[in-house]
């Protein structure tokens, strides 16, 4: 009859044998734990297990954090990606290095790829490589384990067929038990008895060929692993070495270069600053670009007195009545030798007289024809200015670069203006370094009607 069979290389005998293997080993291991067999023991292998165990755990974590790291890594280079692509996009064309910063964010996406390629290429795929010996050793370490509870189970039933000895050196016949044995004629219990002894011996030799292929089998598995755990367990820390170093070297060029392209790219933005603050002041039209921050006006505190200059006082304006009268009389009064005719003619106490009475002495005179038209100018010229100006009149100040009005109630301005400073309608609507006034040219040709609105009073510098 031909034996069944179950697919795979499998047959029925193999599939009992393998069946009766395992019931083997159960009751084995059964009357170890109950301490009816013994148990060969090897403390120095279960010490390598041991370590295995350890080196395979740090492993599987050392690869799952390694596997996180380059998650992290990827989702960083794709918030870098995005923030650095919103830069680009905002960089206006006329902006200055508009080439140089996409040429920047370039390299820094080059730059995260070939970081992150690398870490796979020479960490992750080194630690899958370093962890893949790991599953096979582990079981053929299990193999080992059910190697031996059958060599201890072979161990045990031959010494179990090896416990009857000859007791005086014969054979001992026993009485017959069977059926088959009672029945027999008493000239052939002897032949039975044989038979008995020789099927004793076959089943010694059996045992004893089983005890010695298990035992071979065992032996040849746990000598490769007495050799190949040891190895295993001091290779760890020149993989670890390995793994760190090139993580760290990885990560420190990497760092470098985006430093370096860092740098640059501050560079480039500050030059862009430098430049549109230098254009802003040079810029023949001064206006103030939408979005951009406006000029910072000055403290109110800094501002100076809202009260009009006091006029110029010299001593040469206070002159006195009698002086200008004497002035003007010794310039008029004509050179006439006339004599009284009541009074004698007194020639020299005359002319002594006359001369006292109408020449000053020369410094005083000298003083007072050098002062006295200086005096009558800027006396007409303060009483004009004043008098001319806006009601409210503070002080001038002159336009330094030009203002683009940006409001209704601005002061549209051009450098070189000469701007007339007023007092504010409310004093409330004033804010922090903004003034109030209206152009000199534009007061002087329309006067009431002439434009006055507010500009910021840092565009302009006070006369």
């Amino acid at each position: 009859m031909a034996e069944l069979n179950l697919g795979k290389g499998l047959t029925a005998g193999k599939v009992a044998s393998n069946v009766q293997k395992k019931l083997t080993r159960a009751q084995e291991k059964v009357l170890q734990k109950l301490g009816k067999a013994d148990e060969t023991k090897d403390a120095a292998f279960e010490e390598w297990v041991i370590n295995f165990n350890k080196q395979y755990t740090e492993g599987s974590k050392l690869q799952r954090d390694l596997r996180a790291y380059l998650e992290a890594v990827r989702a960083m280079h794709e918030s870098s990606k995005n923030l650095q692509a919103c830069l680009g996009d905002m960089y206006e064309p006329d902006w200055y290095g508009k080439n140089e910063v996409d040429s920047i964010l370039e390299d820094c996406d080059v730059l995260w790829t070939d970081y992150h390629q690398k870490l796979v290429d020479h960490a992750l795929i080194s630690m899958d490589t370093y962890l893949g010996q790991f599953p096979d050793i582990k079981g053929r370490i299990a193999k080992r384990d059910r190697k031996l509870v059958d060599y201890d189970s072979a161990r045990h039933n031959y010494a179990a067929t090896h416990k009857t000895k000859k007791k005086d050196g014969g054979i001992k016949i026993t009485k017959p038990s069977t059926l088959l044995e009672r029945a027999t004629p008493g000239w052939a219990q002897g032949i039975l008895s044989a038979h008995n002894l020789a099927q004793t011996s076959l089943s010694k030799s059996q045992a004893e060929e089983e005890f010695e292929r298990a035992q071979k089998v065992f032996e040849e598995i746990n000598l490769d692993l007495q050799e190949e755990l040891p190895s295993l367990w001091n290779s760890r820390v020149g993989f670890y070495v390995s793994t760190f170093q090139s993580l760290a070297g990885f990560e420190e060029k990497f760092h470098k270069e985006i430093s370096r392209l860092d740098q640059d790219l501050h560079d480039v933005l500050e030059k862009l600053e430098n430049s549109d603050t230098t254009s802003d002041r040079e810029d023949s039209n001064h206006t103030l670009r939408p979005g951009g921050p406006p000029p910072i006006p000055k403290s109110p505190s800094k501002l100076r007195p809202a009260v009009p200059p006091p006029p110029k006082v010299t001593p040469s304006k206070e002159l006195k009545t009698e002086n200008i009268i004497n002035l003007f009389d010794a310039a008029a009064t004509p050179d006439i030798n006339v004599t009284s005719p009541t009074e004698p003619a007194n020639w020299d106490s005359w002319g002594d007289s006359s001369a006292s009475a109408a020449e000053p002495e020369p410094e005083e005179a000298a003083t007072e024809e050098l002062q006295t038209p200086t005096t009558a100018a800027e006396s007409t010229q303060d009483s004009s200015e004043t008098t001319d100006m806006p009601p409210g009149f503070l002080f001038k100040v002159q336009v330094m670069h030009d203002y683009a009005a940006n409001d209704t109630d601005e002061l549209e301005m051009k450098a070189g203006d000469v701007v007339l400073v007023v007092t504010f309608d409310n004093s409330d609507e004033q804010d922090d370094g903004w003034l109030m006034g209206l152009k000199q040219d534009d007061w002087q040709q329309n006067k009431e009607n002439a434009t006055k609105g507010v500009f910021p009073e840092n565009f302009t510098q006070r006369l």
